[in-house]
């Protein structure tokens, strides 16, 4: 059995009939597609997808954040008034 990593899913037959209507059920959350009853892909809303990029973003700032962090580079001290 395969994981369905989405509250909600649909079969490709329903998605055919009306994709519309399956993304605004969807309340902004990922609907699992399912042929045959397993996986095969996900779908977003633009809003769910643009939160996800969001958090990556956030995710790729802090990475980078942590890198400079431990470069070995002496720090600069700054004020928030001087910004």
């Amino acid at each position: 059995m395969e994981a369905i990593l989405a509250p909600s899913s649909v079969g490709i037959s329903e998605l055919k009939a009306n994709p519309t209507a399956v993304l605004e059920a969807s309340g902004d959350k990922p609907v699992a597609i399912l042929n045959r009853n397993k996986p095969v892909g996900y779908m977003l809303t633009a809003g769910a997808w643009e939160k996800i990029h969001s958090i990556l973003e956030d995710v790729e700032l802090r990475r980078i954040a942590e890198a400079r962090l431990t470069d070995g580079k002496k720090s600069i001290k700054v004020k928030l008034d001087d910004l």
